[in-house]
């Protein structure tokens, strides 16, 4: 049985064949983060609705579910692992291993198992940086696996897979040798590969956009958004002027509109990274004087804390090329939502973007585009809601929990579910001016985004992974 997602994700998760009930990949059906097929909790937390709670060894990745599984990617006494678990009572039925030389470089919050896995009724795939892409089936048997790496990153790799028919999507963005590729499901070979490296690293996982009977893949990087035809890989359409760093993934609405939020520090109206002309770093820090910049030897704003960034082919030194090049993404980067209309064609950003936005935009959790309104949750626990329609901010306040925030919103039943790394959770309506229903405090670190299915909801903490439903 093939999978065929739907690219019109709105109030309800259907995507056929895949049931109603199922949430088979990062962010669900389409990555929307939507799923309006039951009535759900409007209480969560350690103690309130809990249908069953079980020990999880830990990882970021978010659980998947289909049919009467679910699959989540852990690291369990350093080895790298894709668990199965029953839907019903959270009980393991199987454990898959996948070796590697040696554990990659990851951020100093970050996880070897960040990306989350995809499945659908025969297969269940797990990505693991420099591991590797390992496929499944449904009884933990490994089908095959395509290596990869190590990737240039000293973060990690972060976006997750998709699966579109028969075809697995998987896109990578490092410091060099970036690319996207599409493989058969069944083998593993490869359809296509397009390469990416103009692209350095990001982390935000593509999605489907079908566009008069058409599926195309959108990927956001650095400065741009670009559409590429599922079939063949080729670009078809880019939208320019966004930010440095692609943390969050585009969502596409029930209104088939697509909806890009993209920022990282540096590149607010009001609080730009500024970079001097090559000629002036080296004539005032190269004090070796060999035209090029080693680490000790770089000033500490902006540079230092982005040196292994900027130095692109990972030689311990930045060249002239990688500086002018970090310091043109330094220029052109604008962090901003924007909402794009389908049926472009090349640049499309003067003629296809409906509105934008330019102020409180989240750095990595993806915003949710719900009833009419996106909400997007900012560290410090900030929400900014948007009406879709115009690109109007509707409110603008902050829900419980002030700390950092990692997973993104989910959204169901009129409710949508926030929480935060330090595990406080928030529940508020789906409005415009929204108001708060309820608040909790897990007492646990929470990185991954929670998954909803059937009336139930799943949140997966750094130990555990609870199933919340109405009693």
């Amino acid at each position: 049985m093939s999978v065929r997602f739907l690219a019109v994700v709105g109030l309800t998760c259907l995507a056929a064949p895949i049931l109603a009930a199922d949430w088979p990949q990062f962010r669900g059906p389409n990555g929307s983060g939507v799923c309006d097929d039951a009535p759900l909790p409007a209480k969560i937390g350690p103690e309130t609705n809990v249908v069953w709670k079980v020990a999880l060894a830990p990882g970021h990745s978010s659980p998947v579910i289909v049919g009467e599984r679910i699959y989540v990617a852990a690291v369990r006494d350093k080895q790298l692992v894709t668990i199965a678990l029953d839907r019903a009572t959270g009980r393991q039925l199987w454990e898959a291993k996948a070796p590697y030389k040696s554990l990659e470089k990851i951020h100093t919050v970050g996880s070897h198992a960040q990306s989350s896995p995809v499945a659908d009724r025969e297969v269940v795939l797990t990505f693991f940086g420099s591991s590797g892409l390992y496929c499944y089936d449904r009884e933990g048997k490994e089908l095959w696996r395509q290596p990869f790496g190590p990737f240039p990153n000293d973060f990690g790799a972060g976006s997750s897979p998709l699966l579109v028919g028969d075809a697995v999507i998987l896109n990578q963005d490092h410091d060099n040798n970036s690319f996207q590729m599409a493989l058969d499901k069944k083998t593993g070979k490869v359809i296509w590969k397009t390469d990416r490296s103009e692209f350095p690293r990001g982390y935000a996982t593509p999605i489907i956009w079908e566009i008069n009977g058409k599926k195309q893949i959108v990927v956001l990087g650095t400065l741009r958004a670009v559409g590429y035809d599922l079939d063949s890989g080729r670009e078809v359409w880019t939208v320019r002027g966004l930010a440095r760093i692609a943390n969050m993934s585009p969502i596409v609405g029930s209104d088939n509109i697509l909806y890009i939020a993209s920022w990282a520090p540096g590149a607010d109206e009001d609080d730009r990274i500024q970079a001097g002309p090559w000629a002036d770093v080296v004539r005032d820090y190269d004090r070796n004087k060999n035209n090029m910049l080693e680490e000790a030897e770089v000033p500490a704003v902006p540079l230092k804390q982005r040196f292994t960034q900027i130095d692109r082919n990972k030689d311990n030194h930045i060249s002239k090329d990688e500086y002018e090049s970090m310091r043109a993404i330094f220029t052109a980067a604008q962090n901003v939502v924007v909402a794009v209309k389908p049926g472009g064609k090349g640049d499309i950003t003067e003629s296809h973007v409906l509105w934008s936005v330019k102020k409180q935009i989240p750095y990595i959790p993806s915003p949710i585009v719900y009833r009419g309104h996106m909400h997007m949750v900012k560290n410090g626990g900030l929400v900014h809601s948007i009406d879709i329609k115009t690109g109007k901010s509707t409110k603008q306040e902050r829900v419980y929990g002030n700390g950092n925030y990692y997973a993104s919103p989910v959204a169901g039943d009129g409710k949508v579910y926030l929480i935060s790394k330090r595990g406080d959770c928030s529940i508020i309506s789906a409005a415009g001016d929204w108001q708060l229903l309820w608040k909790a405090k897990f007492n646990e670190m929470v990185y991954a985004t929670p998954a909803i299915a059937d009336g139930k909801i799943y949140v997966r903490t750094d130990k555990h992974l609870y199933c919340f439903g109405i009693k």
